[in-house]
């Protein structure tokens, strides 16, 4: 008996978004630059950022902290790109969401780098070392996004408070390792 033929692999081309628009969460399509496209972007770079901080972290350090912001963020990005009109379905779907546990991890993150003191004179300069210049990248990145997400409420969109807070405590944690990094 022959082997049925394989259909071809699926592209990641699909050609959907060749007229400028994007679908949302549940298939809504709206255009590329629409705000909540843009937050949703500015998130994208942030995990990316934070990739690339992962990648030049020392030889012997734990990326632990950095890997669980990424898949975070992967779930606040699906409820950021979720319709307003889809938000009550998005509650109650099985989909991870950012939670007071998740903030409390990173407050209490911040907290242990501050009781360390690490060392800095006022204003950085980012580059001291591949390194801290990765997280500092992913610090601005944090903030663009967070920037993004506080003018969604103005355009119409729901953002939980909770989901702002725990962008900008993602900056400061950042800012905070970034410091620590330079003094490697």
């Amino acid at each position: 008996m022959a082997d049925k033929p394989q259909p071809p692999p699926r592209s990641i081309a699909t050609r959907t978004g060749d007229d400028g628009t994007t679908a949302l969460l549940y298939g809504q399509r709206v255009p590329k630059d629409h705000p909540q496209i843009e937050a949703v972007g500015a998130l994208d770079e942030l995990n990316a950022a934070l990739g690339l901080a992962k990648a030049t972290r020392p030889t012997g350090t734990d990326a632990g902290e950095l890997a669980r912001i990424q898949q975070e963020l992967v779930a606040l990005m699906g409820e950021v790109n979720c319709a307003e009109t889809d938000a009550a379905r998005h509650a109650a779907s099985k989909f991870a969401r950012i939670d007071a546990a998740a903030l409390d991890r990173i407050d209490a993150a911040v907290a242990a780098i501050e009781a360390r003191r690490p060392k800095f004179d006022g204003w950085a300069t980012p580059g001291a070392n591949l390194h801290a210049a990765a997280l500092d990248l992913a610090r601005t990145a944090a903030r663009r996004a967070e920037r993004r997400l506080a003018g969604l409420g103005p355009q119409g969109k729901t953002i939980r408070p909770i989901l702002l807070h725990y962008v900008n405590r993602v900056s400061d944690l950042l800012w905070l390792l970034a410091r620590e990094a330079e003094q490697d």
